[in-house]
């Protein structure tokens, strides 16, 4: 794919499980696909990051407490399947997807490889949760020195007010949050 600049949409964890979660999936569904359309509508290329383990998660250690309490649960399912992207976002075949091993995109993954071989230096963030994924992935990009944009309507949480500080508070401090329908902005 040529791509027009060095801006990149990372979708991440909405992978079919992960969006069962949600109590409004389709809302965020909708929006997502539509920051899809027109990242691709505008050559701006579209990395799909997933979370995932081998099988029988031998990666999970018990000192973690965020994924310890579910390392049974991770070790007895199909893996492969765990880890493909939700049916309504599902990725071109020139689009490349990331495995990461932990809540940041960046950990246990070739993000960065990747990032680095498109010239990417700019991220727009979009996924679930917004407390897990989205912020673990903007903190580590903010101190890689990422310039950094979040779309707040493509991204979702279980806790709707940690995700309206997250991002009416919190991440404006390192990021532009913008809705779908404000992005993107001229670059």
């Amino acid at each position: 794919m040529e791509q027009q600049n060095n801006t990149a949409l990372l979708v991440m964890d909405m992978q079919a499980g992960v969006v069962a979660m949600l109590p409004d999936a389709a809302t965020i569904l909708n929006n997502i696909a539509k920051a899809i359309a027109k990242a691709r509508d505008q050559k701006i290329p579209v990395i799909y990051v997933v979370v995932g383990f081998r099988q029988g998660a031998p990666e999970l250690s018990l000192n973690n407490k965020t994924f310890a309490a579910h390392k049974e649960l991770f070790a007895s399912l199909n893996m492969a399947q765990f880890m493909t992207v939700h049916e309504d976002l599902k990725p071109q075949a020139d689009e490349v997807v990331v495995a990461k091993r932990r809540v940041s995109a960046f950990t246990g993954s070739d993000l960065e490889v990747i990032l680095r071989a498109y010239g990417i230096q700019h991220l727009v963030l979009t996924g679930i949760a917004t407390s897990g994924v989205v912020l673990s992935t903007l903190r580590e990009a903010a101190d890689k020195d990422y310039r950094l944009t979040v779309l707040a309507d493509c991204c979702a949480d279980s806790d709707e007010e940690v995700h309206r500080v997250l991002t009416t508070k919190v991440f404006p401090r390192q990021a532009d949050v913008l809705t779908v329908e404000e992005w993107p902005i001229a670059q």
